[in-house]
This record gives C-alpha cells, sequence and structure tokens, in this order.
C-alpha cells in the first residue's frame, strides 16, 4: 500500500465527509478543525430515501441510493469525494479478546485472526476483519484488550459500490454503533460533571429500529435492539390523511400536516415511544446488577419531535437530554443554527463518521 504523503505527513489534512445511509435518508456531515480540540461544522445535508430503498441494513434499491447519495453530495456543494460509511450493528460480529502485550503487528493480525475464527459463524475468507487495540486489559497489565469486527465482505461491498456509484471513494467503513459512540463522547461532556461514574441510556430510535446502549464511563455495558420507529407514525399519517408514504414522510418532516394531527397521531405516537424506552430500561434493570440510569440522551430522527425529551422524562422520571454533537462547535457561515438544531439528534452517527478524519491513524 503507498502512502499518500500529504496524509502521512498530516493525517489531520485528509479531507473526509461522514456518509451515513439510514434506512430513511442519507446524511452527509462535513466537520473541520478549529483550534485545538475544537471543530467547526462546514457544511451538512440530509436527503430522503425512496421507501424501502434501504431494508434492515440492506441496500434493496442500489438505484435509489445512489441517486439520493448523488444529490445530497451535489448539495452539500463541497470537492470532498473521501468518505467514511458505516455497517449496521446488525450486520457486524463484533467482540472484545484479550491478546498478550509486546506483539508485533503481524503477530498480532494472526493472533486476532485465529481468536476470530472461534466467533464468526461463516469462513474467513467471506470476511472482512478488522481489529483496533483498546488498550491495556482491566485484568491483567501484561494484556491487551483488542475490539474485533467482522462483517461478511458482500455487505461491506454493497457499500462501497454505493460510493463507487456516486463519484465517491469509501475510504473507512465504520460500524453504526462505534460511530454514534464517537459522537456520544461529544455529548456526555454537556452532562452534570462531564458524565463522570454516571449510567447514561443512550437511546437510538430511528425509522424502523430503536436501540438502547447504557454507558458508564465510557464503556458499553449494555446494548439492545426492539423493532419500533418513525415509520409507524409516517405510516399512520399516510393511512389517515390518505397519502402515499414518500408524502407521508415528506409532510412530517416539513411540519404541514393539518390542524389535529398533533392530538391525533402525533402525541400517541410519542406516549408510545416513551412506553418503548421505559421496557427497555426495565430489561436493563431487570437483566443486570444496574437499578437505575443517571440521564437518558435521545437520538436518531425521532429524537428530533418537539417536546419529546419531556414526554419521555415524564415516563420514566429520568432527566432526559437531547443528543446535539454539535453543540459546542463553531458553524460555518453555509450551515443555519436553526436547521442544524434541528436535525442534530438524527446526525449522530454521520458526525462520528466526520470526525474519522481526525483519527491519527
Amino acid at each position: 500500500m503507498g502512502f499518500d504523503i500529504s496524509t502521512f505527513l498530516n493525517p489531520k489534512a485528509r479531507p473526509l465527509l461522514g456518509l451515513d445511509i439510514s434506512s430513511s435518508a442519507v446524511k452527509l456531515v462535513e466537520l473541520v478543525a478549529n483550534g485545538k480540540e475544537g471543530y467547526r461544522v462546514e457544511r451538512y445535508t440530509v436527503e430522503v430515501l425512496p421507501k424501502d430503498a434501504v431494508s434492515d441494513g440492506n441496500i434493496a434499491n442500489m438505484d435509489g441510493v445512489v441517486d439520493a447519495v448523488k444529490r445530497a453530495w451535489k448539495r452539500l456543494g463541497t470537492s470532498t469525494r473521501n468518505v467514511a460509511m458505516a455497517l449496521p450493528a446488525s450486520a457486524v460480529i463484533t467482540k472484545k479478546i484479550i491478546v498478550p502485550a509486546g506483539l508485533r503487528e503481524d503477530q498480532l493480525e494472526v493472533q486476532v485472526e485465529s481468536e476470530a475464527n472461534q466467533y464468526i459463524p461463516f469462513a474467513i475468507d467471506e470476511v472482512n476483519l478488522d481489529f483496533q487495540v483498546i488498550g491495556p486489559a482491566p485484568s491483567a497489565p501484561d494484556e491487551l484488550e483488542v475490539f474485533i469486527a467482522a462483517s461478511k465482505k458482500e455487505r461491506v461491498e454493497d457499500r462501497v459500490a454505493v460510493a463507487d456509484a456516486s463519484g465517491l471513494t469509501a475510504v473507512v467503513v465504520d460500524v453504526e454503533t462505534q460511530a454514534a459512540l464517537s459522537a456520544f463522547e461529544l455529548i456526555e461532556r454537556q452532562l452534570p460533571g462531564g458524565g463522570k461514574n454516571q449510567t447514561i441510556a443512550l437511546i437510538d430510535a430511528g425509522s424502523t429500529m430503536m436501540s438502547l446502549t447504557v454507558l458508564r464511563n465510557g464503556q458499553q455495558v449494555y446494548a439492545r435492539e426492539q423493532a419500533f420507529g418513525g415509520a409507524q407514525l409516517t405510516q399512520d399519517i399516510a393511512r389517515h390523511y390518505g397519502m402515499n408514504y414518500e408524502e407521508a414522510e415528506a409532510a412530517k418532516r416539513s411540519g404541514s400536516l393539518p390542524e389535529g394531527y398533533e392530538g391525533e397521531l402525533l402525541t400517541p405516537f410519542m406516549d408510545n415511544l416513551a412506553l418503548e424506552i421505559s421496557r427497555a430500561l426495565q430489561f436493563f434493570f431487570t437483566s443486570t446488577q444496574f437499578n437505575h440510569v443517571d440521564s437518558i440522551v435521545l437520538a436518531g430522527g425521532c429524537a428530533v419531535i418537539p417536546g419529546i425529551d419531556e414526554v419521555v422524562a415524564t415516563r420514566t422520571q429520568v432527566s432526559t437530554l437531547i443528543a446535539n454533537p454539535f453543540a459546542n462547535m463553531v458553524l460555518s457561515d453555509r450551515v443555519r443554527a436553526k436547521s442544524l438544531l434541528a436535525d442534530a439528534s438524527s446526525l449522530m452517527v454521520a458526525c462520528g463518521l466526520a470526525l474519522r478524519r481526525f483519527d491519527p491513524s
């Protein structure tokens, strides 16, 4: 592999867009460095996908997705074509393993591959395997904790093919949950005491799935997914007002629905979402030694509903914050603060992917 000299000498100079292909939309985010430790939101855009273009994390309608990515990139108005993308957690097998410290890179690769063989139900040549050294193992200082991730090659190739067909280059393929956790680190700083020694429930309520990730001091202590999301509200709107799915989704996003919408459809949906979150937390309490969480952070498309944080806080009796990884960032004059605030909670994965440009590796 030849070094790109500019990247090699200055890894932070490599421009990179975060490209998140969710089940309902294509999201692009570009961040640039702004002083020490700071970032500026250079530009971002959200482009709605046709219904079922992405189903269960699989790209079902390649042309529909490519068209949306091309439109989003054009609207972004950037010259950057390098993108970081992500696979849904359901497409990736992840595991933390312990290996002896002091291995050379090639020895580490051999060790990781042999460990991975035990956990992966496919032939090793059918998968893309990657690993990241987390640090010294908590139990033994002479051992390392390593995070391994494996996915079937076709799942990675599908994502890369979308980038290629859109005139973009995929330089990073991450896992959606890992990307969201990178963005979460920026949110954690906004919590009382910087979230230290607190049990935090990160709820990502998207179009079709709701995931709960419980974190303590940056470590994931629990994760669970359940089928529930904003697509349910879109279907209710379509049925109630005699629209097709695309019209209903557009009306929901633009807030152009008749007067009775809130009372008849939106409020019951918000109550339902709060109930699902409450149930997910109960599962967490009954299956672990934990019996409370200090804060709930709401992310995903459903978190953009005005007032959803109050409904969830009332139902769960836990203080609830809407995820905004951009809260402490400077905005370029291309970015409208009001629009970004409305979209921020649905841009967690895209933001986490955009942060990959600042990785030293």
